[in-house]
């Protein structure tokens, strides 16, 4: 029997490539995303064409702790259970810092962070009575040591995944493994409007001298669901190409 994995924000970018490096290899797929149906719509034709795999879409805005409740339960009443959590989903809001305002940080956290504690909550707890289970956290280099004070709220939320991974893997054991991968420069949608100088000189900090692949995430996600990552647990991998 298939295992399932839902992934959210998994239209588009690293969530894209997350949910075909899971279709490839054999996971039934539960495609969380917000907004175009359109886009969702063609990745799910695509997908159980060439995988001949189950694909779920679930429209939900993760920003309101209803409809996240809303989507869990359907996932379950749909394919039974949910074998790997991926909280992929998160947003940025690049404004400088003193004119940055509470609603810009409550929409921030409301995804980054929040968002996830409830998945993990509500599927954590589903995962220890079927005694099996991966959770993995996108978190990002911002909330270890990549800091930019016009995305103080991002770097916050990052941070703040990286404490809730330890938590609930804590909370979860024996029988849930909890990690969290921390990415640093992708092309992504995000970072193509960056500034050209600004990205020449990120590329210069980093040793292997490129931003990483979309694809390059997904591999180790992947990974740390599989069987060869058995012993990780309560671990942050930083998948940055050696920024310094």
């Amino acid at each position: 029997m298939n295992k399932n994995v839902l992934v959210t924000g998994g239209t588009r970018g690293m969530g894209e490539a997350i949910v075909k490096e899971f279709a490839q290899n054999g996971y039934n797929i539960i495609i969380n995303y917000v907004k175009s149906n359109e886009k969702a719509i063609s990745l799910k034709s695509q997908i159980e064409k060439e995988y001949k795999i189950k694909v779920l879409l679930i429209q939900a805005d993760l920003s309101y702790e209803d409809e996240i409740s809303k989507m869990v339960k359907t996932a379950l009443q749909e394919f039974g259970k949910i074998d790997v959590l991926v909280n992929n989903a998160g947003i940025v809001i690049d404004k400088e810092f003193v004119d940055r305002t509470v609603e810009d940080w409550k929409q921030t956290l409301n995804v980054n962070l929040i968002a996830p504690f409830i998945l993990t909550k509500l599927i954590g707890k589903e995962m220890v009575k079927q005694k099996n289970g991966t959770i993995i956290n996108i978190s990002s280099t911002n909330g270890i040591d990549t800091y930019y004070p016009s995305s103080v709220d991002y770097d916050a939320s990052k941070s703040g995944l990286i404490s809730l991974t330890y938590d609930s893997a804590v909370e979860f054991a024996p029988y849930v493994r909890v990690n969290c991968i921390a990415p640093g420069w992708v092309n992504t949608e995000m970072n193509k409007e960056l500034d050209e100088e600004f990205v020449k000189e990120e590329t210069e900090r980093i040793l292997v001298k490129r931003f990483g692949e979309v694809e390059e995430i997904a591999k180790v996600v992947y990974f740390l669901a599989s069987d060869n990552a058995s012993f990780i647990n309560s671990s942050v991998i930083k998948v940055d190409g050696g920024w310094y």
